[in-house]
């Protein structure tokens, strides 16, 4: 199964989620080693992030934080 996630920064390091239905889906558990394939995707092109989800609190907090560079 093919998914789109967002990366955040947490302390020193960059993380994805993984969605709720993939993990179940595919029966991952937590400290289970998996292989990912990264491949970006463009910013323009409408509905590209659909099913993302909105912004969490700490996806806001690292916001304001960047925007005092």
């Amino acid at each position: 199964m093919e998914s789109v996630t967002k990366l955040r920064k947490v302390g020193g390091s960059i993380v994805a989620t993984v969605p709720k239905n993939l993990i179940e889906l595919e029966g991952l558990v937590p400290g289970q080693t998996v292989k990912i394939k990264v491949e970006k995707i463009k910013k323009s092109g409408f509905g590209a992030l659909k099913g993302i989800g909105p912004f969490t609190k700490e996806d806001e907090r690292w916001m304001e934080g960047r925007s005092h560079e």
